[in-house]
């Protein structure tokens, strides 16, 4: 099991090739529980002002590589 920090690393060398449940473990890392997570898209509140949200969706098991570098640029904004 990668951890959180390995699957950023992954994330910046390579926003393609991530898996779902990886971006979903890293934005479970830093953003918490998502606000929804019924249906295809997962969608989690960030904590500033302007667009507060994260949104990912499952692509056949993977991520969408625009959204890895959306969740990244949101991380890189925390501080973390």
């Amino acid at each position: 099991m990668a951890s959180v920090e390995s699957i950023v690393a992954k994330m910046r060398q390579n926003p393609q090739g991530i898996r779902f449940t990886d971006l979903c473990k890293v934005c479970d890392y830093y953003f918490g529980e998502p606000r929804q997570s019924g249906s295809s898209h997962r969608v989690y509140k960030t904590p500033w002002q302007g667009d507060p949200r994260v949104n990912i969706q499952n692509s056949k098991g993977n991520a969408k590589a625009y959204q890895v570098r959306q969740v990244l640029k949101a991380v890189d904004k925390l501080g973390k």
